[in-house]
């Protein structure tokens, strides 16, 4: 783990945690998180962060099943196997075509 900033962790009134970081995806993986978002918010009725998302993925019996088995803490972001594979495009290219896929314009 690189240590440029050290993460803040603050106690929430719900006896439940907020961690702060700053991860680096591959626009796929944003893109995936953005149709978590779309799901979730179809679900809820309500506009859905990407913060959220990522939480209700990691809180998923799924993800909390795998780690317990492997004695691991699940990984923050969907693992690369669940986004397809793409051919390489250009990071403009694929960073305009993960925002068309979030924005459903695409």
């Amino acid at each position: 783990m690189n240590d440029r900033v050290t993460p803040s962790i603050h106690a929430l009134p719900d006896g439940e945690a907020e961690l702060t970081l700053v991860v680096r995806l591959p626009w796929e993986d944003i893109a995936r998180l953005g149709q978590e978002a779309g799901r979730l918010a179809a679900q809820t009725g309500r506009p859905v962060t990407l913060d959220e998302a990522v939480s209700h993925r990691l809180r998923s019996p799924k993800v909390a099943a795998h780690a317990k088995q492997a004695g691991e803490q699940p990984a923050p972001v969907p693992s690369s196997a669940s986004v397809s594979s793409l051919p390489s495009r250009p990071p403009a290219e694929q960073a305009r075509q993960a925002i068309e896929r979030i924005n459903g314009t695409g």
